[in-house]
């Protein structure tokens, strides 16, 4: 188990979440937060490489054991889309706003709405390099609700509740997060 983790992103938005969810989950482990690792670009095909690259990068310059992870939504309507393209799928340099606009304009007169997040962790701590996933199954709203949350998170219904409406606390109890983490904790904590 190691002892001290870098959370390798530079998302104010998606650090707190991966804080909130170590903190409940391995609170042993001390989150390191006075160094600083280069912007990395997700060239990566799938969400593991594109995990992988930022984990790896930032192992390198901070010396420290990192976490990194990488996230898409995947709207069945859509083949999968927006998948590893989901940070950009507004355009280059999208915000969140814009990216929720995109995506319910391409669902525009579509019924079928069924959706997964999908996100793939990776630990990097010298040599050692360990991925887990984690999938959260849900739909995509026709219209924004909520105030909490990040990203999709207004749009993204589960159980007929957007993942805003739920709140930061409940939703790092499930989300596809929360999951991805847990995977790799266990496999931390479980020896072969």
């Amino acid at each position: 188990m190691i002892s001290r983790v870098v959370v390798a992103t530079k998302n104010p938005d998606k650090r707190a979440e991966v804080v909130a969810v170590l903190a409940r989950l391995a609170p042993e482990i001390a989150i390191v937060t006075d160094v600083d690792w280069p912007e990395v670009d997700e060239t990566g095909d799938t969400l593991r490489v594109n995990a992988l690259l930022k984990a790896r990068a930032a192992a390198a310059a901070t010396g420290v054991a990192c976490l990194a992870d990488d996230t898409g939504l995947e709207v069945d309507a859509l083949d999968g889309a927006p998948g590893v393209h989901t940070a950009r799928f507004g355009g280059p340099g999208a915000i969140y706003a814009e990216n929720r606009s995109a995506l319910l304009a391409a669902l525009d007169g579509i019924t079928s709405r069924n959706a997964r997040f999908r996100t793939v962790v990776a630990l990097v701590d010298g040599d050692e390099e360990i991925t887990a996933e984690g999938v959260l199954e849900g739909t995509i709203a026709s219209a924004e609700r909520g105030t909490g949350g990040f990203g999709y998170d207004p749009i993204f219904e589960v159980d007929g509740k957007t993942l805003s409406e739920y709140g930061a606390d409940a939703k790092s109890r499930f989300s596809h997060r929360a999951v991805a983490i847990a995977d790799l904790i266990n496999r931390l904590t479980v020896t072969p």
